[in-house]
C-alpha cells in the first residue's frame, strides 16, 4: 500500500466485534491458582476393606510422569561398585604403576598443590604435612618431551542393571488361607523326609534314585517342548505350508482339487505291521491313534497302539505294546484319555492316557466274555444313568456286545446275534452256527443314540436298535462282498455309506432298501469316510494306492481329485480319516506308514445353505422329507 493512501498510520485501529469493558472491570485483578491436582484423575475411587468389612474410598495418586528412564550407572561408593572396581583392579593397578614413575611437571604438581590445599581433608594435605610430595597422576608430561599432549581421558564403569520385575496381583482371605496350608502340607513332608533319612540309612541309596526319578518327570514336559520346537524348526517349510499354504492353481483347475503331502509318521518298532485303525482325538485336534496289527490271517502275532501329533512326526506321544493285533480302537469323544481297543483274539481293552502305566485300565478276555472271533468295530457310547462308560463292539462270530466300565472291570451283555434272516437271540447255539452272520463294521447314528447300522461279511447290512435285540430294523442287501465300512451322514440323518471288496461304495437313504448312489472305483476299497465340514464331501482309498475325494454336490459321477499317494507299487492303502477341524486327511498303509494331506480350497468347499422358502416348497413336493 502506498504512503498516500490516505490512512492514519500513528493511530491503532479497533475492531468492530471487540469486547468492551468498563473503568472497573479493567482495574480488576483476577488471580489464578496452579494446584497439583490432576483434574482428569478419578475421584470415585473406592475398594473393598476385608479388615473393616465395609468399602473404602481410595486416594488417587496426582503425579504425572514425563519422563522415566532406568539408569545402569552404578554409585561409585556403594558395595557393588567397589566390587566391580576390585575385578578391574589388576588392569588400574598396572596403569596407576605406570603412571605413578613419570616425573610431574612443576607447574602442573603447583596447580594441583593449590586445588589440594583448599580441602584440608584431602590426602594430599596429610601427605604435605607428613613431608611426602605426591606425583600428579592425571595430568603430567615428561620434561624431554616437547610433542602435543594428548587430551585427558577418563574411564568408566557400567555395569548390566540387576534383574527387576513388577509383580501386581491381589489376595483374599482364602487365597492366604490356602498358601498358608500349602506351605504347611511342605513343612511337614520335608519334616517326614528327614525323620527316614535319619532312623533309616541302608535306604539311602533308594532314596537318591528315587529323588532323581522325580527330578526327571519334572524336566519331562519341558524338554517335549523343546523337542517339538526343535522339529518344527526342521519342517518349518512344512509348517508354513500346513497353515498358510493354498494352491493358487486351483482357480485355473475349475471344479478339480489337489492333496499337499505333509508330514508322514513311522515310528521303528512298528516295521511289519500294518495300519488297522485309526481316529482323532476329540479335544487336541492334532492328537490322533493309530492301530498296529495285520489282516493276514497265517501272520498273526503282536500289534500296537500308537499316538503321534501333528507338531511332531518324528516320534510317537505314547506307544503300547500289545501281545495281539489290534484291528480296531475309537477315543471317548468326552473322556478324551480313555481309548477302547479290539484285537485279533477276541479281548477287548480301554486304555487311559493318563496313567504311565502301558497296560490297559481293563481288559476283557475271552473266558470272561462272549467273544471269541476278532473284534471289527469299537464304538463309544454315552455313560448310562449311573455315569459308567460303555461302549458296544462288533465281531466275527456274529455278536454286537455292550460293554460297561465298573470299577476298573468290563460287564458285558450280548445286544444281539446277527444272523442271516434276523436276530436270534433265543435259538439255541446249535441251530445258530448255521445261520450266522460274522460282523464286520458298525456305526451309531448321530442324532438317534439307539439306531446303529452293522455290516457283515456277506455284504449285507442291518439296521439295528438296543431296544430291540430279537430282530432287524431293516435289512440291506448292500454288497456282493463283505462290507468294510459303514458309516453315518454327520449331517442328514437318514443317509448313510458303505464299501466293500467288490470295488464299489453306496449311498443309501434309510428309508429305501437300493442306493441312491454307486461308485465303481475298479480295485478293492480299503475305508470311506465323511467330511466332517460337508454333508456331501466324502474320501475314500483303495489296494492300488490311490485316494479319491467326492463331493456330490459338484460331481456325482466322478471324482473331483483322485492322487497317488504311495511311491511303492505292492503297497495297499487300508484306512482314511479327516481331522475334525483343519482340512487335513490321514492316510494309512499295509507296511505301517501314516501320512498326512491338506486338501486344495476346492476340495473342502461347504455346501450352500438352502433358504426357509425352497425348503418348505420341497416339502410340498415330497412329503416325506418331513
Amino acid at each position: 500500500m502506498d504512503k498516500g493512501d490516505g490512512l492514519d498510520r500513528g493511530k491503532k485501529s479497533k475492531p468492530s466485534d471487540q469486547l468492551k469493558l468498563t473503568e472497573a472491570e479493567l482495574k480488576e485483578n483476577i488471580t489464578k491458582v496452579l494446584n497439583t491436582h490432576n483434574p482428569h484423575a478419578p475421584q470415585n475411587i473406592v475398594r473393598f476393606n476385608y479388615k473393616e468389612g465395609v468399602y473404602q474410598r481410595v486416594s488417587v495418586d496426582h503425579t504425572a510422569i514425563l519422563f522415566e528412564m532406568e539408569s545402569n550407572i552404578v554409585y561409585q561408593d556403594s558395595e557393588e561398585g567397589r566390587r566391580l572396581i576390585l575385578s578391574k583392579s589388576t588392569f588400574l593397578a598396572s596403569l596407576f604403576f605406570d603412571l605413578s614413575q613419570a616425573t610431574p611437571v612443576e607447574d602442573g604438581g603447583e596447580v594441583e598443590e593449590a586445588e589440594e590445599e583448599d580441602r584440608p581433608d584431602s590426602v594430599a594435605s596429610k601427605a604435605d604435612k607428613k613431608g611426602v610430595k605426591l606425583g600428579n597422576f592425571f595430568h603430567f608430561t615428561d620434561r624431554a618431551t616437547q610433542t602435543l599432549n594428548n587430551p585427558p581421558r577418563q574411564i568408566n564403569c557400567q555395569t548390566a542393571p540387576p534383574p527387576r520385575s513388577i509383580f501386581s496381583a491381589t489376595a483374599n482371605q482364602w487365597q492366604i488361607y490356602d498358601a498358608y496350608c500349602e506351605e504347611l502340607q511342605k513343612q511337614e513332608k520335608q519334616k517326614a523326609t528327614l525323620l527316614k533319612k535319619e532312623t533309616d540309612k541302608s535306604k539311602k541309596g533308594v532314596l537318591v534314585t528315587e529323588t532323581q526319578s522325580t527330578d526327571l518327570t519334572e524336566v519331562a514336559k519341558e524338554t517335549k517342548i523343546l523337542e517339538r520346537m526343535v522339529h518344527q524348526n526342521t519342517f518349518d517349510e512344512i509348517a508354513q505350508d500346513f497353515k498358510y499354504f493354498e494352491d493358487p492353481s486351483d482357480k485355473f483347475r475349475g471344479q478339480e482339487g489337489t492333496l499337499l503331502p505333509l508330514w508322514t509318521f513311522q515310528h521303528e518298532e512298528t516295521r511289519g505291521l500294518s495300519v488297522t485303525a485309526l481316529c482323532w482325538n476329540s479335544k487336541y485336534q492334532d492328537l490322533f491313534a493309530v492301530g498296529m496289527g495285520s489282516y493276514d490271517f497265517c501272520k498273526q502275532g503282536r500289534g500296537m497302539i500308537v499316538f503321534y501329533s501333528l507338531k511332531n512326526s518324528s516320534f510317537p506321544e505314547y506307544v503300547f505294546p500289545t501281545t495281539s493285533g489290534v484291528q480296531c480302537l475309537d477315543i471317548h469323544p468326552q473322556h478324551f484319555y480313555l481309548t477302547v481297543v479290539g484285537f485279533y483274539d477276541g479281548c477287548v481293552a480301554v486304555y487311559n492316557l493318563k496313567k504311565k502305566s502301558l497296560e490297559p485300565v481293563c481288559k476283557g478276555t475271552p473266558k470272561t466274555s462272549l467273544l471269541t472271533n476278532p473284534v471289527w468295530q469299537v464304538r463309544w457310547q454315552n455313560d448310562d444313568i449311573d455315569n459308567n462308560h460303555n461302549f458296544f463292539s462288533v465281531s466275527a462270530d456274529s455278536r454286537v456286545v455292550s460293554w460297561t466300565l465298573i470299577k476298573h472291570e468290563l460287564i458285558s451283555t450280548e445286544t444281539i446275534r446277527l444272523s442271516v434272516n434276523g436276530g436270534l437271540s433265543n435259538v439255541p447255539d446249535d441251530e445258530q452256527l448255521v445261520n450266522i452272520s460274522g460282523g464286520t463294521s458298525l456305526d451309531f447314528h448321530k442324532q438317534t443314540d439307539h439306531l446303529f447300522l452293522v455290516g457283515t461279511e456277506q455284504g449285507k447290512i442291518h439296521k439295528c436298535s438296543i431296544h430291540y435285540s430279537s430282530k432287524f430294523l431293516k435289512t440291506y442287501n448292500a454288497h456282493n462282498s463283505a462290507v468294510y465300512t459303514v458309516k453315518w451322514n454327520h449331517f442328514h440323518p437318514r443317509v448313510f455309506i458303505s464299501c466293500s471288496a467288490d470295488w464299489t461304495v453306496k449311498i443309501w437313504d434309510d428309508t429305501i432298501k437300493v442306493p441312491v448312489f454307486t461308485f465303481d472305483l475298479m480295485s478293492a476299497i480299503g475305508d470311506v469316510a465323511w467330511a466332517p465340514y460337508s454333508s456331501t464331501i466324502f474320501a475314500a482309498v483303495t489296494i492300488d494306492g490311490i485316494v479319491r475325494v467326492f463331493d456330490l454336490s459338484i460331481n456325482k459321477y466322478e471324482a473331483i481329485c483322485q492322487q497317488l499317494v504311495v511311491a511303492k507299487k505292492k503297497t495297499k492303502l487300508t484306512h482314511i480319516e479327516f481331522n475334525p477341524v483343519h482340512p487335513v486327511i490321514i492316510v494309512g498303509d499295509d507296511q505301517g506308514l501314516v501320512s498326512s494331506f491338506k486338501l486344495s480350497p476346492n476340495l473342502r468347499k461347504t455346501p450352500k445353505v438352502r433358504s426357509q422358502n425352497s425348503k418348505d416348497l420341497s416339502i410340498r413336493k415330497n412329503p416325506s422329507l418331513k
